[in-house]
């Protein structure tokens, strides 16, 4: 029974969950239902309890921090969440600490890094608000453990839970808002399982065929491919998972924040992570990009440097983001790229703003043709970062060597003007299809539409899996 990836076991699980949840609109059943729901889920997760000891000790060290905060034991957040993020690294087994300072029996960490947002928040939020509102061992446990957003996020405050989780009079389920969440389910599998699946199976060609004695021209459109199709991968893997635990959070009266808004829409480095995994990047800009921002600006006060200063904290705040993904000096180095693209984003935005002045670099940014290239580059940018994302430095190493220097150029200026076109015709068409209206609304969105569409991607996903007979694809992020 596969339950940490999105998988039918996984879906049925979740709905029973939620058809017990709504026997009562109790708090406390629903509560108890949900704390039991998390447990189970761990356990069938792994029927090794002991495999969780060091989690449950780290949830246990940041309650302890959380009420040492609480009470004023601590005059200072400073030690408890240090305390918090030093205990995650050697948890994770980060490769710059030393091998022999790691528990030496094996333990899971599922979770853990979704886990460790959840704890860091209560616990600043605990030293800087005034109004002292303590939170007890089961809301900080259902908080922390709640299976729908445990292996892959979406992170949540926990204001918002609560708000939901503990309301006297919990939020409306009614019949429209149950098919729509089904409509995201099924979405969600198709996603997933679908094509998430296929272009992983044409990225895995792609690079085997790197490899192979072949032509020089077929190793180029094969490393276009590459390239191009791990985002795809990427988007259909982690946001069809997305899909599908806020559709059965929403089922158990949760509503969870939404993750994902047409990234690849995206014109600009930084609104690209405006738009991809946007709880987490929402996280890192509450709590190191705006603290950062009034440091450096309470330190250098001059106002010719203050557009600069946020250039390095785009930098900071988006290395700790490729830092967070993984343990191993590729993901360092993936931070690297990932600051340092929104870094030259801003240098850009702040260079082009000084050159045409504001309102011309505003009506340039305003034009149909600056958007698109400016839409296939980000893609490109991101494409070309995820090398470090999902492969080792010999591996990396192997597929550049595979061809030259300049022929990799020209991969890379080949698919910024392919992600140029394609992404294009994609905004016209999905603008087109829109277009088409009833006096209702747009026919796409209309609910009969909807039923048509959210029914062949339920049927397609089942018979695609029903066909490969093969377990349900792992979920990248739920590694991190």
């Amino acid at each position: 029974m596969t339950l940490d990836a999105a998988s039918l076991s996984f879906i049925v699980y979740g709905i029973f969950v939620a058809l017990i949840s709504n026997i009562s609109r109790s708090r406390l059943w629903r509560s108890t239902v949900l704390m039991l729901a998390s447990l189970v889920f761990l356990w069938l997760v792994a029927r090794q309890p002991i495999l969780f000891a060091p989690l449950a000790g780290f949830l246990l060290l940041g309650f302890v921090g959380l009420k040492a905060i609480e009470r004023g034991w601590s005059k200072r957040i400073v030690w408890p969440v240090m305390t918090v993020i030093l205990v995650y690294i050697w948890l994770k087994k980060y490769t710059f600490l030393p091998a022999g300072s790691f528990l030496r029996f094996p333990y899971l960490t599922l979770g853990l890094s979704y886990i460790f947002f959840r704890v860091l928040h209560l616990q600043i939020e605990a030293g800087e608000t005034r109004a002292k509102n303590p939170i007890g061992i089961g809301s900080y446990l259902l908080y922390t453990l709640n299976f729908t957003t445990l292996v892959s996020g979406p992170i949540q405050r926990h204001e918002e839970f609560a708000r939901d989780q503990f309301a006297a009079e919990p939020v409306a389920l009614t019949a429209r808002v149950i098919g729509l969440q089904f409509e995201r389910i099924f979405r969600g599998f198709f996603k997933v399982n679908v094509l998430a699946a296929i272009f992983d199976a044409l990225r895995q060609d792609a690079l085997a065929q790197l490899f192979y004695p072949l032509p020089v021209t077929t190793k180029f459109f094969a490393a276009i491919c590459l390239a191009f199709l791990y985002p795809l991968f990427l988007y259909c893997n982690f946001s069809g998972y997305i899909d599908i635990v806020i559709a059965l959070a929403r089922l158990l009266r949760l509503r969870l924040p939404e993750n994902f808004d047409r990234p690849f829409a995206a014109a600009s480095f930084i609104d690209f992570w405006n738009r991809w995994h946007i709880t987490l990047s929402g996280w890192l800009k509450t709590y190191v990009f705006n603290p950062l921002m009034v440091l450096l600006m309470r330190t250098f006060t001059a106002p010719a440097v203050e557009p600069f200063l946020a250039v390095l904290a785009f930098f900071v705040t988006f290395f700790l983001i490729g830092l967070w993904h993984g343990r191993t000096s590729e993901f360092l180095f993936f931070g690297v790229l990932q600051g340092g693209g929104v870094a030259a984003n801003k240098l850009w935005q702040v260079g082009m703003a000084r050159a045409l002045g504001r309102k011309g670099y505003k009506e340039l940014a305003r034009k149909s043709l600056y958007i698109a290239f400016s839409r296939g580059l980000t893609f490109t940018w991101f494409a070309f970062t995820l090398f470090w994302f999902w492969s080792s430095w010999r591996q990396i190493g192997e597929c550049f060597s595979a061809l030259g220097a300049a022929a990799w150029l020209g991969v890379w200026m080949t698919l910024w003007l392919a992600a140029t076109a394609a992404l294009e015709m994609w905004e016209r068409l999905r603008q087109a299809l829109l277009a088409i209206r009833t006096s209702s609304g747009p026919v796409l969105t209309s609910r009969y539409a909807r039923v048509v569409y959210a029914s062949a991607f339920g049927l397609a996903g089942l018979i695609f899996t029903l066909l490969l007979n093969q377990p349900a694809p792992g979920i990248v992020y739920k590694a991190f």
